[in-house]
């Protein structure tokens, strides 16, 4: 029997990279109306989207891994994250958002509408060849990855 191959903290990265670019939407959104300051969010989200760069070349260079779930999953959550990120960018855009503002939360919503597909891609994809997730549960049993301790 192989061993299994060692994953990446993806979804750390991710989560981290996440929550950067949320410190630098609230202190946007903090500061608005008006025309705030665009260096702290440019610069948050920037170092969100270099975590997310590297984070997938991470995860690319795992050989045994569920590609094909990873991105089946990949591909609909993406689907479904562009829509809300369009939304997004609609409804700023419908709000006069000046056009740097803008521009940062676009890019802001467009590297957070990769995270998030990714993380779900990546942790059904994680359990998909586990032995836990082949067996067939018992009938009228709840299936679980880890039993819940003795109590």
């Amino acid at each position: 029997m192989s061993t299994p191959a060692r994953l990446p903290p993806f979804a750390a990265l991710a989560v981290a990279s996440i929550s950067l670019m949320l410190i630098g939407g609230i202190d946007l959104a903090a500061r608005v109306p008006g025309h705030p300051s665009l260096t702290v969010p440019a610069v948050l989200v920037a170092a969100g989207g270099v975590l997310t760069v590297v984070d997938l070349v991470l995860l690319a260079r795992v050989r045994s891994f569920a590609w094909g779930t990873f991105f089946l999953v990949l591909r609909w959550a993406l689907v479904a994250y562009a829509v809300i990120a369009g939304l997004l960018i609609f409804t700023f855009a419908y709000d006069g958002t000046p056009a740097g503002t803008m521009a940062v939360m676009a890019v802001t919503l467009a590297v957070f509408a990769v995270d998030v597909p990714a993380i779900l891609a990546f942790t059904v994809a994680e359990h998909a060849g586990s032995p836990q997730a082949t067996e067939a549960p018992a009938a009228g049993s709840v299936p679980r990855s880890r039993p819940f301790p003795e109590e």
